[in-house]
């Protein structure tokens, strides 16, 4: 078993993992370790951009009031203003670093997504936001001497020893061999859990392991029971979701249901623009309602030129299935996009097990509450990956004092067995803790997710296993915090309880061998 030592140890090569990675590497050797390519990630996917104040017309005072409304009285007050004023250094730093972002005329082009006020979302490539910004500081890193990477090598275990967080133990699947990775600090930026659901937007690799290895050794876990479901993804039977950018409903698309009836202007003064939350649950009750699959996007009313040129790769996209985005209805139905909570930090991104960080969508720093801001995810990214990256370096090393560790070893004959109980759980998270929960329904999920627990092989390090460890423990985690909270807030709706309860503006907290408890919003 090889054993390296880098000063900061970084899980995840998303737009966080990155950020975190770049920053580091001021202070000393980074390991970034990802368990696909370096540029699989859900910030890669990203369309529709990233939020920030850079208008005359529009200040941090309405960014901040936006971000608190969306939250739905769950955000940290502190948390959202780092991100607000630390975001809009952030975004200029990127700038001056080369990062191009869509201009008109010589100033930047600025879109509008639900539950902004202002027009202030920065794209790159119109609606490759994503790809343009992970491919930019993916440049950057590989620039840096003192990172290196490990593509293909899979984390599986945190190594704790007297409260402190050493590194990680990962397997390489090219050789088959373990490593250990020590470190004063490692940063889990592994990003989000989405393809524990049926119908995902994320890339496959979004199963939530880090939360499960972080719950694993005692760090907090909040708010899980929040998910975000994407409104607008493309439906084709068959096929995975692809994202179809709020930035399109920005721009004017209409949402239309079987009768061709434009019904979010009778439920939100801001139309097709309100919060996902809304848009989300009204399209689900738009499903139940008129017994289909999907209802339709409709961009006929706009400039078909301005449409294919603002959303080119959509555009193309369409294409594949025969659908032209600038005139034709587009079969829509919402799917799992983002995890809302994660692992509780401090504001620097450190959580209760000291060395031990979290930034991105893995980490709940406080700024998203019970339902995200559009684009404000590659926001936190930059904010919290470079705040992680810093606090990280004042880090105290302890002396780890190297003991046992049991090898993981890969079974190919086993993934058959992963892939068939993930499916089986994916199937069950999306018809009993989507959109809308119910008590008994969400009591009988946790005693099948136990039951799977117990047919797993204990003690087992066969990585199938592992995973599918990992799966379980992060499905257990969501809807036991569903089944807590019983009222209907953001992304979390209970048919049983369908108004908020102000007993529950509190977060909840998760952590292994303990009962669940409450926490108070920072104000």
């Amino acid at each position: 078993m090889q054993i390296k030592y880098f000063d900061t140890i970084v899980i995840g090569s998303g737009l966080a993992g990155l950020t975190a990675a770049y920053h580091a590497s001021r202070f000393g050797t980074v390991a970034v370790i990802t368990k696909s390519q370096l540029d699989t990630s859900n910030s890669y996917y990203a369309q529709g951009g990233i939020a920030s104040v850079m208008s005359e017309t529009d200040s941090f005072d309405l960014h901040i009031h936006d971000t608190l409304v969306a939250g739905r009285g769950l955000c940290d007050r502190d948390a959202v203003e780092i991100l607000v004023k630390e975001g809009q250094a952030r975004v200029k730093e990127l700038i001056g670093m080369g990062m191009e972002f869509d201009k008109e005329n010589g100033r930047f082009v600025l879109g509008l997504e639900g539950g902004h006020s202002k027009r202030r979302i920065l794209h790159a490539g119109g609606d490759a936001t994503g790809k343009a910004l992970t491919c930019f500081m993916l440049k950057k890193v590989v620039e840096q001497p003192s990172i290196q990477s490990f593509e293909y090598t899979a984390a599986v275990k945190l190594l704790v020893d007297d409260g402190y967080c050493h590194g990680v133990q990962a397997v390489d699947f090219v050789t088959g061999k373990n490593i250990v990775f020590t470190s004063r600090a490692t940063i889990l930026a592994t990003g989000g859990l989405s393809r524990v659901y049926d119908r995902s937007t994320n890339p496959h690799t979004a199963t939530g392991d880090g939360i499960a290895m972080a719950f694993e050794v005692g760090a907090e876990i909040a708010d899980v029971e929040f998910i975000q479901f994407h409104p607008s993804a493309l439906y084709v039977p068959g096929q995975d979701a692809f994202l179809i950018s709020e930035a399109v409903r920005g721009e004017g698309a209409w949402l239309l249901n079987p009768l061709g009836e434009r019904f979010m202007k009778d439920i939100h003064p801001q139309a097709e623009l309100a919060p996902r939350d809304v848009v989300a649950f009204s399209i689900y009750k738009q499903l139940q309602k008129h017994n289909c699959d999907f209802l339709h996007l409709s961009l006929a009313h706009l400039d078909s030129e301005k449409i294919k040129s603002r959303f080119s790769n959509i555009y193309q996209k369409l294409q594949e299935f025969n659908l032209d985005l600038s005139k034709d209805l587009i079969p829509i139905a919402p799917a799992a996009h983002y995890m809302v909570g994660g692992i509780r930090t401090d504001l620097d991104g450190e959580t209760n097990i000291p060395g031990l960080f979290a930034c991105g969508e893995v980490a709940s720093t406080g700024v998203m509450g019970a339902n995200r801001l559009a684009s404000n995810s590659l926001l936190e990214c930059l904010v919290f990956g470079k705040r992680a990256s810093e606090k990280a370096h004042q880090r105290n090393y302890p002396e780890w004092q190297s003991t046992e560790i049991l090898p993981v070893n890969i079974d190919v004959q086993n993934e058959n067995f992963f892939l068939e109980t993930k499916n089986k759980i994916a199937g069950m998270m999306s018809r009993n803790v989507g959109i809308v929960r119910e008590k008994s329904v969400l009591e009988e999920t946790i005693c099948d997710l136990e039951e799977i627990d117990r047919n797993i092989p204990k003690g087992n390090m066969e990585y199938n296993y592992l995973k599918v460890k990992h799966v379980v423990d992060t499905c257990l985690l969501i809807s036991r915090a569903a089944l807590i909270r019983e009222e209907s807030r953001g992304g979390h709706i209970r048919d049983d309880f369908q108004k908020q309860n102000p007993d529950f503006k509190v977060h909840i907290i998760q952590q292994k061998n303990k009962e669940p408890r409450f926490t108070e919003v920072r104000r």
